[in-house]
């Protein structure tokens, strides 16, 4: 994300704009205990399709919050984590799962996705 000095810069907004897209806030879900590998992110979020999983990837990459590792060995092994900076987003994922949570109990509706609850 670039700041233009002539662009609006809505807190609220930018949050939204930076993990906002379809899996991200799932890919920052799942890598908030631990490092994975792309199959695994895969088997996590089957709804996600190779390509779009890799494109929210890349731009979560991109915005600082997911690490990308690549060891060289053969075949090439990519891991996944948080940055210090997607580390961060966890109070905030952690309220939004409570609101939904709290929201879907409220209209009688079952939680049924690969988000399990942090909490300890």
């Amino acid at each position: 994300m670039n700041c233009e000095s002539k662009q609006i810069n809505c807190p609220v907004g930018t949050t939204i704009s930076v993990i906002g897209g379809k899996y991200k806030s799932l890919i920052l879900w799942h890598l908030i205990s631990s490092t994975l590998r792309f199959g695994e992110l895969s088997r996590l979020i089957p709804q996600a399709t190779p390509k779009m999983l890799t494109q929210q990837l890349r731009e979560l990459e991109e915005d600082n919050l997911v690490l990308r590792t690549v060891y060289p060995v053969v075949p090439p092994k990519v891991e996944y984590s948080l940055t210090e900076l997607g580390a961060s987003i966890r109070p905030i994922l952690e309220a939004m799962y409570s609101w939904g949570e709290d929201y879907l109990t409220k209209k009688g509706c079952e939680i049924n996705c690969s988000m399990k609850s942090h909490k300890s």
